[in-house]
């Protein structure tokens, strides 16, 4: 939003929970049913998980949330952009009317689910290619007709004869969305999120750790995930390469620490081999620009993950990353460039990856380049102009088909 508005386009940003003040930014109109329909849709995943806990979070379904059509910033647009609406914030329902409504829509991915019936982030599951069924995130593996060949039924009906421009956040992640044969037909492309560079910029190591009480001298690694034990942002794998680079590189053991920003970092904390310094959940904007000024490397051992801000960030501080070849990882991270590339669930490479970084690349060139990276393709100048294009075709097709 602020992209576009910096380059001449009105916008505004309706959100489900609004926080700070800013007049562009307008909040769901206030009543209990917003905390109701967050509430009602996890009831039913819940029930169809058969009262399991273990997958609440990684299952949407869409079934509640607030008709926005009637709101006077839906009134007022020429566009409506889509980005991440789950979790009581629209229901298909409430996309429909939205299309049925004839104003153009974009939607902007930033995971997979708008291409699949419930998950986020399919682990190698092929289904959505055909049609989603038997579903492994449901008890048993699910069946023909699931959960899942339900959603996937009323995502199809409420995307037929509509025309609905879908924007990828990463080339790998477009490549998915064209294979899925829910938005067959529909139009494609790939435009990376924005970062303001005014903001996530390079700045003074010494004064970013001494704020953070980190080691003022020797290295730090910093691993950044929103809960750490996420399978999925693969700490195993971290913890694993740390063990594997201390032992071919005992030196480290005296002068490097392990950072852990994010939540339940305390439960991993004893299994590294390095000392580790615990963050815990940072949400100022300031302060987590300060984190990673303070790293030397930022390690991201994700084991599937879209363009991933952290990457992004880090990069833009002049801090050099290392990541597992997948996803949209290998976009970001220019192999021995601005960082290091390690093959996928290869702890020892991600270890080689770490070691070169700290101990063999030529430092000032590498948070050159990470900073070069960020400016070229992610600033908000060229991604703005980007949206901008696509905006005027949607609105330009909307015209040609009336």
């Amino acid at each position: 939003m602020e992209a576009l508005k910096n380059h001449g386009v009105k916008a505004k940003m309706l959100v489900r929970d609004r926080s700070g003040d800013s007049l562009t930014v307008v909040g769901l109109p206030r009543s209990p049913l917003l905390r109701w329909h967050f509430l009602w849709e996890r009831l039913v995943v819940f029930f169809h998980l058969r009262f399991q806990r273990e997958r609440l979070f990684e299952i949407d379904i869409a079934n509640a949330g607030s008709d926005i059509t009637r709101l006077p910033e839906f009134r007022e647009a020429d566009v409506v952009h889509l980005h991440w609406v789950n979790q009581g914030m629209l229901s298909l329902k409430d996309i429909r009317r939205i299309l049925r409504e004839g104003k153009p829509v974009v939607w902007t991915m930033h995971d997979i689910w708008p291409a699949t019936a419930l998950c986020h982030y399919t682990r190698g599951c092929n289904n959505y290619r055909s049609q989603c069924h038997h579903c492994r995130l449901l008890p048993g593996g699910g069946s023909r007709s699931d959960l899942a060949a339900r959603v996937w039924q009323r995502k199809a009906a409420l995307l037929d004869g509509q025309n609905v421009f879908f924007v990828a956040c990463s080339r790998w992640l477009e490549g998915e969305a064209r294979r899925s044969a829910l938005l067959k037909g529909q139009p494609v492309t790939c435009i990376p999120n924005a970062i303001d560079t005014r903001i996530y910029c390079p700045q003074d190591k010494r004064k970013a750790r001494l704020e953070l009480g980190l080691p003022v001298e020797g290295r730090v690694i910093l691993f950044v995930s929103q809960r750490v034990t996420d399978e999925r942002k693969g700490i195993a794998y971290l913890i694993e390469a740390v063990r594997k680079l201390v032992d071919s590189r005992p030196e480290l053991r005296d002068d490097t620490t392990v950072a852990i920003l994010g939540s339940h970092a305390q439960s991993v904390a004893d299994r590294l081999a390095l000392p580790v310094h615990v963050l815990g959940y940072v949400s100022d904007e300031r302060t987590i620009v300060s984190v990673y000024n303070a790293a030397d490397v930022f390690v991201t051992p994700s084991l599937e993950d879209n363009l991933p801000n952290t990457i992004m960030e880090s990069m833009a501080c002049g801090v050099p990353c290392v990541g597992f070849r997948v996803g949209g990882i290998p976009e970001m991270i220019d192999h021995k460039s601005n960082g290091y590339v390690a093959q996928l669930r290869d702890s020892d490479d991600l270890a080689r990856g770490m070691g070169w970084v700290l101990c063999e690349a030529d430092g000032d060139r590498l948070r050159h380049e990470a900073v070069r990276k960020v400016s070229q393709h992610y600033s908000q100048t060229s991604v703005s102009l980007r949206y901008i294009e696509i905006y005027q075709q949607a609105i330009a097709q909307k015209h040609f088909r009336l």
